[in-house]
C-alpha cells in the first residue's frame, strides 16, 4: 500500500470522521436524506397516477 493512500484515508477521516468511510450499507447521513427523499418522490408520483386514474374513471361515468 502506498503511503499517499494512507495519507489521503487520514485527511478523509480528519474531514468527516467516522462518516469518511460508510461502507457495508451504512451510508452518510446525507445519502440517507437522498434515499428517503427519492423513495418518498417515487410514492408521490405513484399515489399521483392513482388518482388521475381514479378521476378519469369517475368522470367518465359522470357523463
Amino acid at each position: 500500500m502506498h503511503y499517499t493512500t494512507v495519507k489521503d484515508w487520514i485527511k478523509l477521516y480528519k474531514q468527516d470522521g467516522e462518516q469518511s468511510f460508510p461502507g457495508s450499507g451504512n451510508l452518510k447521513v446525507e445519502d440517507q436524506e437522498i434515499r428517503k427523499l427519492r423513495k418518498q418522490l417515487a410514492d408521490l408520483k405513484e399515489e399521483n397516477d392513482i388518482l388521475k386514474k381514479a378521476a378519469a374513471y369517475f368522470a367518465k361515468n359522470l357523463k
